[in-house]
């Protein structure tokens, strides 16, 4: 036989590495969002002596990977229409005169969530929010029509994520007779008044000491989700009702009369 008909049999597992692979399964199953460091945090405390970069291997091996959001909640569709900016120099003076929405990724104790929230411009008031455990449009399109079953602005902003591009979302904007406007790409600021909503939910004490408990009550009733900011419905509604505005210290938002 000549020396290249020759090859050395691949070094299989030991027994050791198999059976810490049956226990990173068995873990992985029932906690997906655990990556390398939790995953070797939880063997060590049952007395298994293996480090991280042993973990990150044998993980790899299996295709493991802990469940995590992406970089950017923000990706166009290239296919989906995209409409100008319309809000630039506009004197924003009376209720219902433009809405927006946005989304933002939630962190809790044992995974992540993302919420989607309709807010009144001129009063602050949250109108309608959604959360869901994916980046689909579903959420996004409930809480628009949850925010029209109490009114119709003139203008609608958002940005140019592929859940507000889509046809279904704009497509609903048009059948109400309300102007779209998107943000300019890069330009965060284009939606101010949403990312300080973000800014106060993540963190006021309330919401933040709201956002850590697990409940299955509210919005995630009969869904077999346990939510740690399903209590933060009321806190936003609250919110909004009470809270002065920040950068004039004026009429409390639900005070505002709406449009003539």
């Amino acid at each position: 036989m000549s020396r290249a008909g020759l090859y050395r049999e691949p070094a299989r597992e030991p027994p050791e590495n198999l059976r810490l692979m049956r226990l990173i399964d068995e873990q992985y199953l029932a906690t997906p969002f655990y990556g390398s460091r939790r995953m070797t945090a939880w063997l060590a405390r049952r007395g298994e002596i293996a480090n991280r970069k042993r973990v990150q291997r044998l993980m790899r091996i299996m295709g493991l990977e802990a469940i995590h959001p992406g970089p950017k909640t923000t990706n166009r569709n290239p296919d989906h229409e995209i409409h100008p900016y319309l809000l630039r120099g506009v004197t924003i003076d009376r209720r219902d005169q433009v809405w927006s929405t946005d989304v933002t990724y939630l962190p809790l104790e044992d995974g992540y969530m993302f919420l989607a929230a309709v807010i009144d411009w001129r009063s602050r008031f949250v109108l309608s929010w959604r959360l869901s455990n994916t980046l689909d449009g579903r959420f996004c399109l409930d809480a628009l029509n949850a925010a029209l079953k109490g009114g119709r602005p003139e203008i609608f902003n958002t940005d140019q994520g592929s859940q507000f591009t889509a046809k279904a979302f704009t497509g609903r904007l048009k059948k109400e007779g309300v102007a779209i406007s998107m943000d300019g790409r890069g330009r965060a600021l284009d939606n101010v008044f949403v990312e300080r909503l973000w800014r106060s939910l993540k963190k006021e004490p309330t919401t933040t000491t709201c956002r850590r408990r697990r409940c299955r009550s509210g919005y995630n009733r009969g869904r077999g989700v346990s939510v740690g900011l399903a209590r933060s419905g009321p806190l936003l509604s609250r919110a909004s009702r009470r809270r002065r505005r920040s950068c004039t210290m004026l009429d409390q938002p639900a005070s505002i009369p709406p449009r003539a």
